[in-house]
């Protein structure tokens, strides 16, 4: 929601900082396309429904807390960001942001590569049936298992992430008698406009090899000297949730000065380069973020030149967009439980989830909406800040929102863009059951990932 000047101030104005307020939306039944998947509207009872389905009905048959996942709005962006960037670039859909077989098979059948970052993540995507050389390991710690069971399997491409790691993925391939196609990951020094957590080009952080101190050019010599790689290209990554390409335009920069050095000093021009991902998604209605084409003819244009600059041929491209793929295309499900009024203070209203199916509010004070879904109301606007169930003041959904002042136990509610790391990061805290996942399309709904038992529980606790 935004915050702006408001002289009359919303109730509870007093929970903001002196001077600013939260302006509640002109229509609180409205559900603003931005944020939500393209096939979410509302019936004539006012019920929201998604993909012609009422969404009254899908807490009935699949119970709350609930991740509602908009199949064809997945596929769509899928198709989007595919032909945005055409036949010259690839798309590697970024599995931490959400994976499971039904994703992998969709994003298979629409033409997507896939990075993973894990041999979960990596069984994931193989059990689905994704070709192994349209798979990219990833990580800043890949342990050997996790190596070897990548060589084995012939992914496309392992990401290099350290000087020992060079070495450790050399030898393994050399022992399977492979030569694996690699990339260097590097630090570029780009600090992206997001939070401290989730910037990862600046120097003092976990990720890749250090370009300003030639690290990343000492990485290049190591591993172009080993049998067991074939040295494909430069990675970069600088941060998540990016609206603007500039970030991009200083990484590209640096990247083709790397493979320029490279070019002077081995005679070797290297064939690709990683952007990664970051893209950022509508949170709020305050987010405007770029449609594919856009942010593709951007990223193309800085490549070619940089590329034209420095006398390079111009790599192939990849990038990353994980969270812009299916951050939007979902919904978590609520029912309140309670609403406690604490007079010239605030309103909390209480959810059956929280932060066990959504830390992201906790652990990076994300911004979210949410709306009333199960019926529409004329009630005057309430800012309300909307919990969990769990034994933790910071169990936070939704911060700082306008709901109609006649919330009630037993409404349902819904937080949209819940697709990326919700489900991903979702915990057992208290010994909660993670929520299913729920794919909706053309007035049929189905279980993907289902809801956790007391006895999956159990099952795990053999003491």
């Amino acid at each position: 929601m935004s915050r702006s000047a408001h002289p009359a101030g919303p109730r509870h104005a007093d929970v903001l900082p002196e001077g600013h307020y939260f302006a509640p939306p002109a229509d609180l039944n409205a559900l603003e396309p931005r944020v939500w998947s393209r096939t979410v509207d509302r019936n004539e009872d006012g019920v929201a429904t998604v993909a012609g389905l009422d969404v009254t009905r899908l807490a009935e048959e699949f119970g709350t807390p609930a991740y509602i996942l908009d199949e064809e709005d997945f596929r769509a962006r899928c198709r989007s960001w595919r032909e945005a960037f055409g036949e010259a670039a690839d798309v590697f859909y970024a599995g931490k942001a959400f994976l499971s077989r039904a994703i992998v098979r969709w994003l298979h059948e629409e033409g997507l590569n896939l990075d993973v970052c894990s041999a979960g993540e990596l069984s994931t995507a193989l059990a689905a049936g994704m070709p192994a050389e349209r798979i990219a390991l990833h990580g800043n710690n890949k342990t050997e298992a996790e190596i070897r069971y990548a060589v084995e399997s012939g992914v496309g491409r392992i990401v290099l992430d350290s000087f020992q790691e060079i070495v450790r993925v050399a030898h393994i391939a050399e022992r399977l008698g492979r030569r694996q196609r690699v990339q260097i990951r590097v630090t570029v020094g780009v600090e992206a406009h997001t939070h401290e957590f989730i910037a990862t080009a600046h120097e003092d952080q976990k990720f890749g090899i250090a370009l300003a101190n030639g690290q990343a050019a000492e990485a290049v010599r190591r591993a172009l000297k080993l049998d067991g790689l074939e040295l494909v290209g430069i990675h970069s990554h600088i941060g998540s949730q990016i609206f603007d390409t500039s970030g991009f335009e200083v990484a590209a920069h640096r990247v083709v000065g790397l493979l320029k050095q490279v070019r002077d000093e081995h005679g070797v021009e290297l064939p690709e380069i990683d952007l990664g991902g970051g893209l950022g998604i509508a949170y709020t209605p305050d987010d405007d973020p770029s449609e594919p084409h856009e942010i593709a003819r951007a990223l193309r244009e800085i490549v070619e030149r940089e590329c034209r600059t420095a006398g390079l041929a111009v790599p192939r491209l990849s990038v990353e967009p994980g969270r812009a793929i299916v951050g939007p295309t979902t919904f978590t499900l609520y029912e309140v439980g309670t609403v406690k009024e604490l007079p010239g203070l605030r309103t909390y209203v209480s959810v059956d989830g929280g932060m066990s199916d959504n830390i992201r509010t906790a652990l990076y004070d994300a911004d979210y909406s949410v709306a009333l879904v199960s019926r529409t109301s004329t009630a005057e606007p309430l800012l309300v800040r909307v919990v969990g169930k769990h034994c933790e003041s910071g169990d936070i959904v939704v911060r700082d929102a306008f709901l109609p002042a006649d919330i009630a136990p037993g409404d349902l509610i819904a937080v949209p863009a819940t697709g990326a790391y919700c489900r991903s990061m979702a915990s057992n805290y208290n010994h909660a059951l993670r929520p299913p996942v729920v794919a909706v399309r053309d007035g049929a709904a189905r279980v993907i990932v289902r809801r956790e038992t007391e006895e999956d529980l159990l099952r795990l606790d053999v003491g």
